[in-house]
């Protein structure tokens, strides 16, 4: 049995604009002395699309069979994640909580009420406030909480959960985009890809190797150091084995981990990701965002001399709405 077979066992609620195009990026591509594509998951429709929604296909499905009215989830203040859940509840007329943590210091009032913050308003979700921005577990048992005041109103609650120590079933979307990839004659030297929750770098890394594609693939850190994270990735990747019943066809030597554009942190631009942010603009007319693709393409940028001449793919995971959060510093 196929790995994606092993996909229909699980609930899923299928909303994205799926398969996203994979298109070539000719200007950059000539600039950078590669062969460059983009597959566009950007172009996931939903909410502004990005990679959650094929993520939350598989939470929703679950919270939807769970017989849920109220959707909980958490993100940092300009989080795509907790924007696409507020726009897939609302198409499932589930109601939404969303939980903002304080992940970014220093931000300004713009970066507090516009992009992806003015999107959760606009989509009639309930927000609520974390203070702190790298407690997974205590930003889940404040969830937690929220979710036992709705039960005791005769709601049924449904947590999207944020730490490591929870099934990884967003993952799932992702073991079917690499399923999607192949189909499209996806053929290429190195892969791209933002790596924070790992959950799409694992599914598509699982995805590809269980399906016999041995293209390396490539995660940029945007959350924490590539020590931290390839320690993540290989936790979850065993999880995500778990999860589906079989053995992780993934190795330890395979998990490939770039954090040299994360400085100076999550959510915090430095010259390098400006820049990336401009070019690609400027030579594609492709948005990125200061948070994911942004570093994803800076890392790329950077890697010119080793990429020359072959044939690379950039996964573009969305995230533009976030843009209009920092204005003041683009």
């Amino acid at each position: 049995m196929s790995v994606l077979d092993l996909l229909a066992g699980f609930p899923r609620v299928r909303m994205g604009h799926l398969p996203t195009p994979l298109e070539p990026m000719n200007n950059l591509g000539r600039r950078l002395g590669c062969d460059l594509w983009v597959k566009r998951d950007d172009c996931t429709g939903v909410g502004f699309g990005g990679n959650k929604v094929r993520q939350l296909e598989f939470y929703l499905g679950r919270a939807q069979a769970l017989g849920a009215t109220q959707v909980l989830i958490t993100g940092a203040v300009q989080s795509n994640f907790v924007r696409v859940a507020a726009a897939m509840a609302a198409r499932l007329g589930i109601g939404c909580h969303i939980q903002l943590e304080e992940r970014v210091p220093d931000v300004s009032a713009l970066y507090r009420t516009n992009g992806n913050v003015l999107l959760d308003h606009l989509l009639g979700a309930t927000l609520h406030a974390y203070p702190e921005g790298e407690d997974e577990a205590g930003a889940d048992a404040a969830l937690a909480g929220i979710a036992e005041d709705l039960h005791a109103r005769g709601e049924v609650p449904f947590i999207v959960p944020l730490a490591a120590d929870q099934p990884p079933t967003g993952a799932l979307g992702y073991v079917d985009a690499a399923g999607e990839l192949m189909v499209q004659q996806g053929v290429f030297d190195e892969i791209f890809i933002a790596t924070g929750s790992a959950l799409s770098l694992c599914g598509l890394l699982f995805g590809l190797r269980a399906l016999g594609c041995d293209t390396p693939v490539t995660g940029v850190c945007v959350r924490r150091g590539a020590g931290a994270q390839t320690a993540r990735v290989q936790q979850r990747l065993d999880d995500l084995a778990g999860l589906l019943g079989m053995e992780n066809p993934v190795s330890f030597a395979d998990t490939r981990i770039d954090d040299q554009a994360l400085l100076p942190g999550y959510g915090r631009l430095n010259p390098q990701v400006r820049d990336a942010i401009r070019v690609a603009a400027q030579t594609e007319g492709v948005f990125l965002d200061p948070v994911y693709t942004g570093k994803v393409m800076a890392a790329l940028m950077a890697e010119t001399e080793r990429l020359r001449g072959k044939r690379v793919l950039f996964w573009h995971t969305g995230g533009q709405p976030a843009l209009f959060g920092y204005g003041d510093q683009l």
